[in-house]
């Protein structure tokens, strides 16, 4: 019976929360002076979810990237009237297509020129349950180039502040949004070559993979952190079914009529934006152990068989070094910066 209170817990909304078993809340984050943030995608839905909880808990500065301008005009809009002026000027919004891989090197460069210290990174943003298109600067699937792919990217370049900050002795923490969904990836992914990546699979198939990518890069990256950097910890996390524009605009992208089952047929039942930023925060601000898929409130569930097996993700990291250094290399190695794991 507790088995299926934890499931409604971490997929729908309203009071759900209290049917789990182990419970949080976002008034349980801590005082979060003197501490800095990077979230991606953290003008909108989810997103704002976690940038909204950070402010509110005093982050000392927050770096936000996403694509569009107009939506972070509006989240900053509502920070102001809510929390003031001076936590608006803490909010520093950076534009970033994570599918171009080289200005995310550069946003992350931007960010480092910036802060001597990251004690949290939030890997939000993503393209969401959409048909196959291969991005425009690399020719790879558009779901992993952003949702995996650019993250790892992201994440390599402020790597060497994130170590600064945990040889400082501080507690750092590392979150990737991925998905239940990721038990939808192929059953046929081996993550072993670029001609796999962009071969065509139904839009929910193409989005569980990039999330199984997300789970895996998480689990990876703790796996090889840990024996330098013990308090660096990597996690990964299930938001839950939630209100966004993915639920009510992209599905449709998708699926033009079975897509309304998501927007309105389970509109009632879907967390608010800070209900599906629950779990997440949990992971940024509480999580003493990496390596874990984290679903709302704060369940650790084991995930897929393929989530947990690490010579895949050897398979998808090495993949991934290779695909980013041969797509960029005229800006990366040719140039003396080369692309690095961990």
């Amino acid at each position: 019976m507790q088995t299926i209170k934890n499931t409604i817990a971490e997929n729908f909304g309203g009071p759900s929360h209290e049917l789990a078993e182990h419970k949080f809340s976002l008034e349980e984050v801590p005082d979060l002076s003197g501490k800095v943030a990077v979230v991606t995608g953290g003008n909108e839905g989810i997103g704002f979810g976690c940038t909204h909880t950070l402010l509110s808990k005093n982050i000392a500065k927050l770096f936000v990237t996403s694509l569009r301008k107009e939506v972070v005009d509006e989240a900053l809009a509502a920070i102001e009237e809510e929390f003031g002026p001076e936590k608006r000027k803490r909010f520093i919004w950076l534009q970033s297509d994570l599918s171009d891989w080289e200005q995310t090197a550069h946003v992350a460069g931007e960010i480092a020129s910036q802060t001597d210290r990251i004690d949290i990174l939030i890997n939000n943003a993503g393209r969401g349950i959409m048909t196959r298109q291969l991005a425009p600067t690399n020719g790879i699937d558009q779901h992993m180039a952003t949702n995996h792919m650019g993250h790892v990217v992201l994440t390599s370049h402020l790597l060497p502040t994130l170590k600064k900050t945990a040889d400082a002795g501080n507690t750092v923490r590392i979150v990737n949004l991925s998905s239940n969904v990721h038990s939808s990836a192929p059953a046929d992914t081996e993550f072993a070559s670029v001609e796999e990546l962009n071969r065509e699979y139904d839009p929910n198939a193409l989005y569980g993979r990039s999330k199984l990518a997300n789970l895996l890069h998480a689990k990876w990256l703790n796996q090889h952190l840990k024996s330098t950097h013990p308090n660096i910890i990597v996690n990964a996390t299930h938001p839950g079914i939630v209100d966004t524009a993915q639920t009510n605009v992209h599905i449709h992208e998708a699926y033009p009529l079975l897509g309304f089952g998501m927007s309105i047929g389970l509109k009632p039942f879907r967390k608010t934006q800070f209900q599906g930023a629950v779990s997440t925060m949990y992971a940024a601000t509480v999580a003493t152990e990496g390596g874990q898929f984290i679903c709302p409130p704060c369940i650790v569930e084991k995930g897929s068989d393929k989530a947990n097996d690490m010579q895949l993700a050897d398979r998808l990291m090495k993949l991934t070094a290779e695909v980013v250094e041969n797509k960029t290399r005229s800006e990366s190695s040719a140039k003396g910066c080369p692309f690095k794991e961990d």
